[in-house]
C-alpha cells in the first residue's frame, strides 16, 4: 500500500511540474516571439528609411556612347561631396554599338544593397533607338522619371514606353553637343540632365565637381574642358 501511495505521489508530482514547465515554456516562447516581432519591425523601419533616402538610377546606351562613363562620373561626383555611392556596369559583351546597361546608387546613408537595380527611381536612355528593342521602363517607379536623348517630339516617344505613367524628360543631346563641343558625345549632356531631374546633387555643386574632374582629365586640352563644361551647362537649361 505504501508503494502505491508513493507511486501516486510521484505521478502527481510529475504531472504537476510537467504542466508547470509547459506553462512557463509557453510564456517564454511567447515572450521571445514578441521580442523577435519588435526586432523585425525595427529592422523593417530602418530598411524602409534607408530605401527612402536611396536613389537608384539605370542607364541604357550603346557601346562607345559613354553610358558607363557617365554612371561612374556621377558616382565620383556624389562621393566627393560625402555621399555613399555605387556606380557599376552590367558585365557582358561590350562591343561598339551593342546595348549596355550601367547603374548608380546614391544615398546619404550606408548602402547595404549589392545587386543590379531592378526598380530604379530614374532611367537614362542615351540612344533612343533602344526604345524599339529594350524594355527601358521595366521596374521603373512612377514616382521617378525617364530621361531620353532624342530629336523626336514627346508624342512620338510615348507609344514606345509601354504605358509608363511617370514623368518623361527629353533632351536633344546632339544639338547640345554640336552647339558646345562640335562633336557628338551624348553622355556629357545626359549626365547633367540626369542630375537636374533627379536632384541627387545640387546643380552648382555638380558643375564644380565636374570642372575639377575634367580639369584633371584634360589638363593638356583646355579647349576640351571648356566645351564639356559648356555642354553640361546648356543641358541643364535644355532638358524638359
Amino acid at each position: 500500500m505504501a508503494n502505491f501511495f508513493l507511486s501516486l505521489q510521484i505521478s502527481i508530482f510529475i504531472v504537476y511540474y510537467s504542466r508547470l514547465f509547459l506553462q512557463y515554456g509557453q510564456m517564454y516562447l511567447h515572450k521571445r516571439l514578441e521580442e523577435n516581432v519588435r526586432t523585425y519591425k525595427k529592422l523593417l523601419a530602418e530598411w524602409r528609411k534607408q530605401m527612402e533616402a536611396l536613389t537608384e538610377i539605370r542607364w541604357h546606351g550603346r557601346g562607345g556612347q559613354g553610358a558607363k562613363t557617365a554612371a561612374l562620373l556621377l558616382a565620383e561626383a556624389a562621393f566627393n561631396i560625402g555621399k555613399h555611392v555605387q556606380g557599376f556596369p552590367e558585365y557582358g559583351p561590350e562591343r561598339m554599338g551593342a546595348p549596355i546597361t550601367a547603374y548608380d546608387r546614391i544615398s546619404d546613408g550606408e548602402i547595404r544593397v549589392h545587386s543590379n537595380i531592378y526598380e530604379p527611381d530614374y532611367v537614362a536612355v542615351v540612344d533612343d533607338t533602344l526604345l524599339h528593342t529594350v524594355d527601358v521602363t521595366k521596374g521603373l517607379k512612377t514616382t521617378g522619371g525617364i530621361l531620353i536623348n532624342t530629336q523626336k517630339e514627346k508624342q512620338e516617344i510615348l507609344p514606345l514606353l509601354n504605358g509608363y505613367q511617370g514623368k518623361i524628360y527629353l533632351l536633344n543631346a546632339y544639338h547640345v553637343c554640336m552647339e558646345t563641343m562640335g562633336q557628338y558625345f551624348p553622355n556629357t549632356p545626359m549626365l547633367a540632365a540626369l542630375v537636374k531631374i533627379s536632384g541627387v546633387i545640387g546643380t552648382d555643386v555638380f558643375l564644380g565637381e565636374m570642372e575639377k574632374s575634367l580639369a584633371h582629365k584634360f589638363a593638356k586640352k583646355p579647349e576640351v574642358l571648356a566645351g564639356n563644361m559648356a555642354a553640361l551647362k546648356l543641358a541643364l537649361t535644355e532638358v524638359g
